[in-house]
């Protein structure tokens, strides 16, 4: 078959590539779509050790089944399917206690960190489990079903934050998941949404998903005007959706005492912390890690057109022509946000 793989950092090439062979419990899947994710981006330069080479990437698609297992159920061919970037033991305790994104020997798609390799979806066929396989509703595209996944991070997000109808709520970050927060927020009933950011593109985008109000990180006196606007306490809830010092910064100093904020992004593996500020204001601090059974609510949103991806996916382009769109958003191209890469034989004539 043909693959995009990451034969060294920094160099992909689209070419031949064995087929993989499914275990007795998995299903060979014919990808239809599958979406560049900023780690497959950040990670092709070996910066976060945990791709490799030589590695074919990929966590976030969607397909068609072409075969399935000796021990596969309810599942068979042609089934429109899409996957948990999640490879996860069923008898871990973890996993048996509801905490499957946790599991010690959990494995992504698309990521060899050392201890193990696990070839993802940027090719014309991947083999995944079949517990973590989730169909596709009539009505939904295969490019928005290789969405899901980032929908997913930021639903997880909300669930692990125990956000009650009519708090108010703080995201610092308006990326795309970012943004995906600031949309299920305001679904969920939250109020008001205030998104931050340094990007004003990306703020007008957040607006537009749901934001009660924006403000850009370099503006002066932006804590005064979230003190306004959340009854002089700070917010109930902040979504820190980026990863470094300044970021957590924003969040806990304009979450209220007793508040929550809840770390989403993890762009720095360490930073700077401010602990006194968390301590003498009883601040909860929740990490929240990939997805745990978000797939099935994020499917729904999506059939019933709750949520909108389409103004997220800047392009729609062949496999063959993934390194260059690698590059581009390697080199953080204006304007470009989310490129779905479809294999060259499944493109329409």
């Amino acid at each position: 078959m043909k693959a995009l793989v990451l034969d060294k950092y920094i160099e992909l090439n689209y070419r031949d590539f064995p087929e993989p062979e499914i275990q007795p419990d998995e299903v060979l899947i014919e990808v239809k779509a599958c979406g560049i994710c900023g780690s497959d981006v950040h990670g092709m330069d070996g910066s976060t050790g945990r791709r490799k080479p030589p590695l074919v990437m990929g966590h976030e698609a969607s397909g068609v089944i072409l075969g399935t297992g000796a021990e596969v159920k309810n599942w068979q061919a042609g089934d429109r399917v899409t996957f948990d970037s999640t490879v996860y033991p069923l008898n871990d305790w973890f996993t048996l206690k509801g905490h499957y994104n946790l599991s010690d020997n959990r494995q992504v798609l698309g990521v060899s960190p050392g201890e193990y390799r696990r070839h993802g979806a940027f090719a014309e066929k991947v083999a995944v489990p079949q517990h973590i396989l989730h169909r596709v509703p009539d009505g939904v595209s295969f490019e928005e079903a290789a969405m899901v996944e980032p929908i997913a991070v930021a639903a997880h997000a909300i669930n692990v934050s125990g956000l009650k109808p009519g708090s108010s709520a703080l995201v610092v970050g308006a990326g795309m998941v970012g943004v995906f927060v600031v949309q299920l927020l305001k679904l969920f009933g939250a109020n008001p949404v205030i998104a931050v950011d340094i990007d004003d593109k990306k703020l007008e985008l957040a607006k537009k998903f749901g934001a009660d109000f924006t403000f850009n990180s370099k503006e002066k006196n932006n804590t005064e005007k979230i003190l306004e606007l959340t009854k002089n306490r700070g917010a109930d809830f902040a979504f820190e959706v980026v990863g470094i010092a300044e970021t957590v910064q924003i969040c806990v100093e304009n979450t209220r005492k007793g508040g929550t904020v809840v770390l989403v992004g993890n762009l720095s593996p360490q930073i700077q912390f401010p602990l006194q500020q968390v301590v003498t204001r009883e601040i909860t601090v929740q990490g929240s890690c990939a997805i745990n059974g978000e797939y099935e609510l994020v499917l729904d949103l999506l059939a019933n057109k709750k949520v909108d991806v389409k103004a997220h996916i800047s392009a729609v382009a062949p496999l063959s022509e993934g390194a260059d769109w690698f590059k581009r958003l390697y080199n953080k191209e204006p304007g470009l946000n989310k490129v779905i890469l479809i294999p060259d034989k499944n493109l329409k004539a």
